[in-house]
């Protein structure tokens, strides 16, 4: 049993493995600019997640924010505000107007039922976010977005490797991101990625991540630097031949974490999604104070004088950011309020043991007057 407690902690193979991958670049000097990691981790994720093509980037905002501007849209984008601040920053960075729909109280993803109100002449594409491993309802934003010719990026951040009615999550949309952030269930240190099918787009996305380069000697474009290197690929290789492990060790932490605090008067914890097979990504909790006799503040504190790093995740909401002060009317989405006030996300990674679940359960059920 640990004595501190991060809300998260990097996986990461062991040091000679991770050695005995990178020792070729010291043979080849080829350190970043598409190399044989590269390709290597590119094709093994391709398989891993089920998925057509797939290129690599410098992390997860990048694959989102060029995803965009490789689309060349214009007007308005349909969103959430219940997300990391990259998913509504790279909207607006491409020019684009976040339009906010708000979530489900019970899944914290993008509500369908308020989808089609929300869409204009002005909508030209849909972005919503699979939340804490919590997949969209991806049926019916396929069947809206078909119903009036929207393109949908899927913001895949939080939901690597999972599957729905048999197909990778990747698969879904005409793109979906991911990010391999140290943070995240599969990392590659700093990382990204993005799926699609349309050639013609991978083409497009490749040229914007390199300057805009076209060939040796034409530069036809105003690209960006979004490359992922040589190394970041090399720790992706190896974490991608332990991950399956890695994910049984998460299971066993949300089932603890499920036994002890599901049916407590005043926890909501996510549901259990029918079709999806689960990464187990986060473990959010959402705490409402007159039930539960304490408030997410108070829980937290708690928590934190005890060594334990619990995170409000995510608080504040992207559409009440200081940044866009006064643009946004939070009153909208008053589902993303009321949840994003309450819920804390509570330590998960592979390597917790179950005595410290139990500890950090311990202290939460102590919160309660």
């Amino acid at each position: 049993m640990s004595d501190n407690i991060l809300v998260t902690r990097s996986s990461m193979p062991e040091f000679e493995e991770y050695v005995e991958e990178i020792k070729p670049l010291w043979e080849s000097h080829w350190l970043t600019n598409m190399g044989v990691k590269h390709q290597e981790l590119q094709r093994e994720l391709e398989r891993y997640l089920g998925v057509e093509h797939i290129d690599l980037l410098t992390n997860g905002h990048m694959a989102l924010e060029l995803t965009l501007q490789a689309l060349n849209l214009q007007g308005e984008v349909i969103t959430t505000p219940f997300t990391f601040a990259s998913t509504t920053h790279a909207i607006v960075r491409n020019g684009l107007e976040p339009v906010f729909c708000d979530i489900n109280p019970d899944d914290f993803t993008m509500d369908v039922d308020k989808l089609e109100a929300l869409i204009t002449d002005r909508t030209c594409a849909i972005v919503p976010v699979h939340v804490y491993g919590n997949v969209c309802n991806v049926d019916a934003i396929d069947r809206i977005a078909k119903k009036y010719g929207l393109k949908v990026i899927y913001d895949a951040a939080h939901t690597f490797g999972e599957i729905y009615k048999g197909k990778g999550i990747g698969s879904f949309g005409d793109v979906s991101c991911f990010s391999f952030h140290a943070t995240k269930v599969f990392n590659t240190i700093e990382g990204g990625a993005v799926c699609f099918r349309d050639e013609a787009f991978g083409r497009e996305l490749y040229r914007l991540k390199n300057f805009g380069i076209r060939g040796p000697e034409e530069v036809d474009g105003i690209g960006a630097n979004a490359k992922m290197n040589e190394f970041c690929a090399a720790m992706g290789i190896c974490n991608l031949r332990h991950i399956d492990k890695e994910l049984n060790k998460r299971e066993k932490v949300v089932a603890q974490y499920r036994r002890r605090l599901e049916n407590i008067e005043g926890i909501q914890l996510s549901p259990v999604q029918k079709d999806v097979e689960s990464n187990y990504a986060y473990f959010p909790a959402v705490f409402e104070e007159k039930e539960f006799g304490a408030s997410r503040n108070e829980v937290s504190d708690v928590l934190a004088e005890n060594g334990i790093g619990a995170r409000k995740y995510f608080y504040p909401l992207t559409n009440t950011f200081s940044c866009f002060h006064g643009k946004y009317n939070v009153d909208l989405t008053p589902i993303s309020l009321h949840i994003s006030k309450r819920i804390l996300t509570l330590p998960l990674y592979s390597d917790l043991s179950l005595e410290d679940v139990d500890r950090i359960c311990d202290i939460i059920l102590s919160c309660r007057k």
